[in-house]
């Protein structure tokens, strides 16, 4: 049946549908990781990114070009996570901006907001690499002008273009060579296709259950909701949760004036306001209060309220009140004492042990993060709320953070923030030590990069599959010693394998070695070893340090 426009009731299926077909799949998607490590993880970030955006689409009760557009934008902005998910919600960003004008989608509309997507993407990528998402999306981008003139129905367009977009995946390992070596696609293109399949499923009119599980947290972060009641302290008893469906946008005064209504009658309060929706999140023990102020914004919907206190013993509830009012009190008055900073401090950090390092180092907070689940932007945004100074630094120590980070950077407006681009957990520590506190935060931020640029990172893991990278043959199973450039070393034992490492890493101006020991090794594994590396490189100083990070035996740094 030919089809000639998609309104917007049906791009808020189509959004939906795509958006649960990469959830389904997401960890296929992390299987395509290149190094074969147990951390593949481009499925759980473009999932989380495109899954807060499909919970805010989803939450719509009267769809408007205007207003999926708008949803789909900041919630995936918001939960963005990791390079895929930063890339994926600009994508989906510039597609939103050409869409949004127009009350229907045509052949060429569609055209329009793919190019204008492609070309908002590639912006936010400082140095764009062809063989990736990217390169995926603009090749589906090129396909949609080709077709303009050819037909107007969108069902027969679209199938085209995504024909053409599994046939660019398919040429990505001719495109990068670490890919074809081994032997996958670009799991981040990957990735955009299952969610175009989604939704052209959707389109089609395939059965699809549209049914979103809401999570409390757009970001993915754990809320109190989540925890078991037990270890929650409880002051107000029922779990409030609604949607108004405004009369008139809400001003900045009357968001205000509502938020402290909220703090007056409860507490964990999430507010989250659109042009037409509120969203509202509250403990309280006067729901019905609560429902009465929002009926003066609009009308309310998806009303839910749970009583927290039903299973839990009278003395828990008043032990928990007082502790709760306890801890408020003294946070109010030692946060109303508290001068504001000229610096401050936020890195992402995997593990007790390398969180003490850098809280060491006068870290203010610690993102709790890294390989195995990259931040959102969002959650950078909440630690930057939580660092009370006029300039704050983040570090990301991971290459595949710091695109969120940048995002996070461009939404700061009362607080100067300033993205060191550590790669690493060692180039983060040692930016910390290239801090000097007299200088300006230019000075600071050329010095802590070029203090970080003198450290080699080396991470040692195991395989999860076969593959070959840098012409050396993996097995599953096998030891991996992976640097900075790429593979190192490949062995059977893991002390053999890291001094292997080490041998490459180091040139004749090295002088000391920095060994993290992981949550799987012990300090008498790791004293073990920094005998073995004396023995054969003598003329390095080694340095042992529990780190207690997961998936790497060690992390180690080479000065």
């Amino acid at each position: 049946m030919e089809m000639n426009v998609i309104d917007a009731k049906m791009l808020q299926k189509m959004f939906i549908a795509g958006a649960k077909n990469l959830e389904a799949k997401k960890e296929w998607i992390n299987e395509l990781n290149v190094f074969p490590v147990p951390d593949g993880d481009t499925g759980t970030n473009m999932t989380l990114t495109i899954m807060s955006a499909a919970n805010e689409v989803g939450a719509i009760q009267e769809p408007t070009m205007e207003n999926v557009a708008k949803a789909i934008s900041t919630g995936s902005l918001r939960g963005a996570r990791g390079n895929s998910g930063v890339i994926l919600s600009q994508l989906f960003r510039g597609f939103t901006r050409e869409i949004k004008k127009y009350d229907e989608i045509n052949v060429e509309v569609l055209s329009r907001a793919c190019v204008r997507a492609v070309e908002t993407a590639y912006k936010a990528v400082m140095k764009p690499k062809e063989g990736t998402i990217l390169t995926v999306a603009k090749g589906m981008a090129d396909k949609s002008c080709e077709l303009l003139g050819q037909s107007d129905d969108l069902s027969y367009v679209i199938d085209e273009v995504i024909k053409h977009g599994d046939y660019v995946l398919s040429q990505t390992p001719e495109m990068l060579p670490v890919l074809k070596q081994a032997g996958v696609v670009d799991s981040g293109g990957q990735g955009l296709m299952v969610v175009m399949k989604g939704a052209y499923d959707a389109l089609l009119g395939k059965e699809i259950d549209y049914t979103l599980e809401t999570t409390g947290s757009s970001s993915g972060s754990m809320v109190m909701d989540e925890l078991p009641l037990d270890e929650a302290d409880i002051k107000f008893g029922y779990c409030t949760e609604f949607i108004i469906n405004l009369d008139k946008p809400m001003s900045e005064k009357e968001e205000s004036s509502f938020k402290d209504f909220l703090e007056s009658i409860g507490d964990s309060i999430v507010l989250v306001a659109d042009d037409e929706i509120v969203k509202v999140h509250v403990h309280t023990n006067q729901p019905g209060e609560a429902f009465t102020r929002a009926l003066t914004y609009g009308s309310l919907s998806r009303m839910k309220v749970d009583n927290m206190r039903e299973e839990h013993h009278e003395r828990l509830i008043k032990n928990a009140e007082k502790m709760a009012a306890q801890q408020k009190a003294e946070e109010e008055q030692a946060k109303a004492d508290e001068p504001k900073k000229k610096y401050g401090f936020i890195a992402v950090s995997v593990g007790e042990g390398l969180d003490e390092i850098f809280k060491g180092l006068n870290v203010d907070y610690i993102i709790s993060g890294g390989q195995t689940m990259n931040p959102s932007t969002e959650d950078i945004l909440n630690a930057v709320d939580k660092v009370n100074a006029e300039n704050i630094f983040v570090l990301p120590n991971n290459k595949n953070i710091i695109l969120a980070a940048n995002q996070a950077e461009s939404l700061v407006e009362d607080k100067n923030l300033i993205v060191i681009p550590s790669k690493t957990i060692p180039q983060g520590i040692s930016a910390m030590i290239g801090f000097i506190e007299d200088s300006t935060p230019e000075e600071n931020k050329e010095a802590m990069t070029e203090s970080m640029s003198y450290v080699k990172t080396g991470e040692v893991t195991y395989a999860v599959r076969d593959t070959v990278i840098d012409d050396k043959e993996i097995k599953e199973g096998n030891i991996m010693g992976i640097g900075d450039e790429g593979m190192l070393a490949v062995g059977e034992d893991i002390a053999d394998t890291t001094v292997e490492m080490i041998q490459a890493m180091q040139d004749e101006d090295s002088e000391i070695v920095s060994v993290y020991y992981g949550e799987g090794m012990s300090g008498e594994d790791a004293d073990a070893l920094a005998e073995k590396i004396t023995e054969v490189l003598p003329e390095l100083e080694v340095e042992i340090y529990p780190g207690g990070q997961p998936v790497y035996y060690y992390i180690v740094s080479v000065e």
